[in-house]
């Protein structure tokens, strides 16, 4: 009997109970609040739900799943190995920057610029929207982080999640989880930042501004589109091939209509599978002991310090082009300037509707919503050279 006790003892000793940090619970916390916004509130939850799920099984004591592979030679020389845990293999697509190159392929097949093209004046927004990047750059340095820590925080202004996780795993590896969870929590709460935002640099008269139907882009107009966007990009600043080439290349199968295989199974079957391996990875990097510091504190304090100013940049330009046509553009699509795509648009959208019931701003917001991809994607290969190792 005493052999049985003392066994079931020891399996509890070594059980993932016994071995349960503060910090490990915390953590297992977190993770359940975002697994009930995914799938009560409905954030964003294509990418919060396997996010959140990422950093359960993180946090569950000796389950290994983000342990690396071990090799030791014993003291006859004989080589031994040990396998890695599932999730660490999978990470590796987000080390090496191949999950987010994926995505913007996929997000290239889904987006239509047409409405950029129709009008280039929206690609102001898209930058404009860019300017909480420099102000958290600012800060974040001031505070103490790295140039490369405050870059990769600041990325989060471009409310890209592929964008942020791929310029912070370049630059700040050791940032990704708070980064990531920070980017994409933010993206998720679009409809509820926003507005207020939107309300406080804008007057009523401002708001129920109608503006006019687009023009018709031609399908030559929209196959160049992607080839030039490439080409000037690319040579202007190489760190964003990856990102830009995909986005382009998803959007010309997109666009050119002779391969619709492809462009059906980047927007559909391979952003899905890659949506779940980015996810959960980059959830299962949050482990308890490394995410509670008061960096992580600082990085989601940064994030929505550059969100704001990001929403903010791109309603001033909004602002200045109503005045520089005669009121013919209504501010409230600048704030679409940032890179949720199309959840931003949407909320310009819907904004602009509460105040002018007749008001259809969507199709105007898409197209500083669709410049806000590119921008980011331009913005981080600028900090990518600024303070990338060469």
């Amino acid at each position: 009997m005493g052999y049985y006790v003392s066994a079931f003892f020891k399996m509890l000793a070594d059980s993932g109970f016994a071995n349960l940090t503060w910090q490990q619970a915390v953590m297992i916390a977190v993770s359940l609040v975002l697994i009930y916004l995914a799938i009560v509130k409905g954030f964003e939850p294509l990418l919060l739900l396997p996010i959140a799920f990422g950093v359960l099984l993180a946090n569950l004591p000796l389950g290994g799943l983000m342990d690396p592979p071990m090799f030791w030679n014993d003291d006859a020389g004989q080589l031994h190995d040990k396998v890695g845990g599932l999730l660490w293999y999978l990470y590796q697509g987000v080390h090496h920057g191949l999950y987010p190159s994926l995505i913007f392929l996929g997000i290239g097949c889904m987006t239509d610029f047409a409405p950029l093209i129709a009008s280039p004046s929206s690609l102001m927004m898209g930058a404009g929207a860019q300017f909480g990047i420099s102000v958290a750059l600012i800060i974040a340095a001031a505070l103490g982080f790295t140039p490369q820590e405050a870059a990769s925080i600041a990325i989060i202004g471009g409310a890209d999640g592929p964008t942020a996780i791929f310029l912070t795993t370049r630059l700040a590896p050791h940032l990704l989880a708070p980064i990531a969870i920070a980017a994409y929590s933010y993206m998720a709460l679009i409809p509820l930042i926003q507005p207020p935002l939107m309300k406080l640099m804008t007057t009523e008269k401002e708001r129920v501004i109608k503006m006019g139907v687009l023009r018709t882009v031609s399908k030559t107009e929209k196959v160049c589109f992607p080839i030039m966007v490439a080409i000037l990009c690319i040579l202007l600043l190489p760190p964003t091939a990856p990102l830009i080439g995909m986005l382009m290349l998803g959007n010309l199968f997109k666009e050119s209509g002779v391969v619709e295989r492809l462009s059906e199974v980047s927007q559909n079957a391979l952003i899905n599978i890659v949506t779940i391996f980015l996810g959960t990875t980059v959830g299962a990097t949050a482990n308890g002991a490394l995410f509670l510091q008061q960096k992580t504190i600082f990085i989601i304090i940064l994030g929505l310090v550059a969100f704001s100013f990001g929403t903010l940049g791109g309603l001033g330009i909004g602002k200045i082009m109503c005045v520089l046509t005669g009121g013919k553009v209504n501010p409230l699509i600048g704030s679409a300037g940032v890179s949720a795509v199309p959840m931003a648009a949407r909320v310009s959208q819907m904004v602009g509707q509460r105040y002018n019931k007749t008001n259809f701003l969507l199709m105007h917001a898409m197209g500083p919503n669709v410049a806000g991809v590119i921008g980011s994607a331009v913005a981080a290969g600028i900090l990518l050279s600024l303070f990338g190792t060469k």
